[in-house]
């Protein structure tokens, strides 16, 4: 199946022929559909806080003794999907096909001094007319204009502050000085991007580094990964054979956001917060936005203090048949069961229940804010049931789910919340030692999708998503945050919502 022209590639990119023939047959295996127990509820599954509650966990994100703290951005995408709309209607205008006024790009040309991007200089004054919109959108994606179209998403300006404009990448920056310091007065921040973006994210961070350090009396520690092409996957044609160019090459693609966790597994901090580089607001947004950071951070940290009690716990009984270990092991199931909907097969040996117990405490831990669902798209937090026979937290995807199953479409009608991706991780065990992230990853929870390639089409393989499969054996815990926290900017025209305005 393989050239000697494979191999040699294959050396090249880090990986081998045996690791790419398992990913042709996970092709024609595919992947199991989850096993949802029922959605995450607030009656179940998820934490809705009073007032006073989050008030709490906030004061605790404050005042818990942490091993560094990071802002974890995944910011590899161009934003070609951002503008897909714009693309299209530049070229019906360009053959003389005008969509009109109500649409996208219509509405990107007459309210184009709305956008934080606008200059005069180079939009002129506005008008209801093909020739504008032509002008505007060429303008915006193309050179000698803003080249946006082929830019990274993250150094595209979102909002205007009188006469400052800041990209998504400087808002995040600014995010970070708000709940993310250290004790020593630094930010860190470690953003994925592609390796053809690093000098326009480099400029970006050295065009605001040293106006927001003196600002906000903080130093910024930036550091830009990249995800490793070994982590790429073969692309197969709609037979399942190997897809190749026409030159006869391979056809690898990235594997979503799920390889990312090579990323996130080299981050030193012990508190990380996850989000996404479109998820920013205007600044007068940011006091909602990071009280309900801390929220998260400070729930996080509670359950990271009750699981080490627990952990220490075990290590002092020393017989696990005697009373005070069964009272111990009692407790540990209850927390399991309440708080992180971790429900366990009976073990009736002493020594088993203790190691079954250690086992499920002893894991990297996340906290994931869930907003009510109001028809935005993505995942959502369902209660599945573990390999193990246990059950517990996850974050599921459509594509995961039994699509012909009468029990999960009544369970997936039942579902309340969706997942915005914003996430308090906690990377180090109750000894102080990093969690190897990689072991704790579900195989058997990837995606397949189709795709297409100079107009052939294409099956894809993607690895289980960072916040899905990736993260499938942690402890999971869910609060409700507020709608008002989630303001992605998936299309341009979204930058015209209330939360992206001043």
């Amino acid at each position: 199946m393989f050239t000697q022209e494979d191999i040699r590639i294959f050396a090249e990119r880090g990986t081998s022929a045996p690791q790419v023939q398992k990913q042709v047959d996970r092709f024609k295996k595919g992947f199991p559909w989850m096993k949802i127990v029922g959605p995450a509820t607030p009656e179940r599954g998820i934490e809705v806080l009073t007032p006073s509650q989050a008030d709490r966990a906030a004061a605790y994100a404050d005042s818990a003794s942490v091993a560094g703290r990071c802002k974890f951005v995944p910011a590899s995408g161009a934003a070609s999907r951002m503008f897909k709309d714009i693309f299209s209607g530049l070229d019906s205008l360009k053959a003389g096909n005008d969509p009109g006024a109500d649409s996208p790009v219509g509405r990107l040309a007459s309210r184009i001094k709305d956008f934080a991007f606008y200059s005069e200089s180079l939009f002129g004054q506005e008008e209801d007319s093909a020739a504008y919109r032509l002008k505007v959108a060429d303008a915006v994606l193309n050179y000698p204009g803003l080249g946006y179209g082929s830019k990274p998403k993250g150094v595209i300006a979102f909002h205007r502050y009188g006469d400052e404009v800041r990209t998504a990448f400087a808002e995040h920056l600014v995010e970070a000085q708000e709940y993310m310091r250290n004790a020593d007065g630094t930010a860190s921040l470690t953003v994925t991007i592609s390796p053809e973006h690093k000098a326009l994210f480099e400029d970006a961070l050295e065009e605001v580094r040293a106006k927001f350090e003196s600002r906000y009396g903080i130093s910024y520690n930036v550091r830009f990964t990249f995800q490793d092409p070994a982590t790429d996957t073969v692309a197969v044609d709609p037979s399942g054979k190997p897809f190749r160019t026409d030159e006869g090459r391979l056809l690898f693609r990235p594997a979503g956001h799920g390889a990312l966790i090579y990323n996130l597994n080299n981050v030193e901090e012990e508190l990380v917060s996850i989000k996404n580089i479109d998820n920013v607001a205007h600044a007068r947004m940011l006091p909602v936005t990071a009280r309900w950071k801390k929220v998260l951070m400070g729930r996080c940290l509670e359950l990271r203090d009750t699981i080490f009690e627990f952990l220490r716990g075990l290590d002092a009984e020393s017989d696990p048949a005697s009373d005070s270990c069964r009272r111990l092991c009692d407790r540990i199931e209850s927390f399991l069961d309440r708080v992180l909907c971790i429900q366990l097969p009976l073990e009736p040996n002493p020594a088993d229940r203790v190691a079954l117990l250690r086992s499920k405490l002893d894991r990297p831990i996340r906290v994931c804010g869930m907003v009510r669902n109001e028809g935005e798209p993505g995942g959502g937090p369902f209660i599945i049931a573990g390999k193990d026979g246990s059950s517990n937290l996850q974050i599921l995807e459509s594509v995961q789910i039994d699509p012909s199953s009468p029990r999960s479409a009544d369970i997936l009608s039942r579902a309340t919340h969706f997942n915005p991706v914003d996430l308090v991780c906690c990377l180090r065990n109750y000894k102080g030692e990093k969690f190897d992230l990689l072991r704790y990853v579900d195989e058997e929870a990837g995606f397949i999708s189709s795709k297409s390639y100079q107009g052939r089409p294409l099956r894809a393989l993607e690895l289980p998503g960072l916040w899905n499969g990736a993260m499938s054996d942690w402890n999971t815990l869910f609060v409700e945050v507020p709608l008002e926290t989630f303001n992605p900017v998936k299309v341009v025209l979204d930058l015209l919502r209330p939360a992206h305005q001043a």
